[in-house]
């Protein structure tokens, strides 16, 4: 069994002809569609569940802000992994909601 992890991206796309909010919203809109629950902040994105169905839906989000015509893209990750146990959004900040 594969541990459930936290994985934070945040996608910074290059364009001289195209609104970085609205290509920024074709990569949430990907991570939303992926049914993995997850949370929006304004610098990141945080998503729950393994490790390689996260770093799948990351790859299909920045592919998807390319395809929507960004000149390049900035990536940055942040994970947390726990050996033994899994990572969960709600016991990091349920207390807040």
């Amino acid at each position: 069994m594969k541990n459930i992890i936290n994985l934070g991206i945040q996608i910074v796309p290059k364009s001289k002809l195209i609104d970085s909010y609205w290509l920024v919203d074709q990569a949430i809109e990907v991570i939303q569609k992926s049914g993995i629950k997850h949370v929006v902040t304004p610098f990141e994105t945080v998503m729950e569940g393994t490790q390689d169905e996260l770093m799948e839906i990351a790859r299909q989000a920045q592919q998807a802000v390319l395809d929507a015509g960004a000149d390049e893209v900035l990536v940055y990750y942040r994970m947390q992994i726990r050996k033994d146990k899994d990572v969960s959004i709600e016991d990091k900040t349920g207390k807040y909601q």
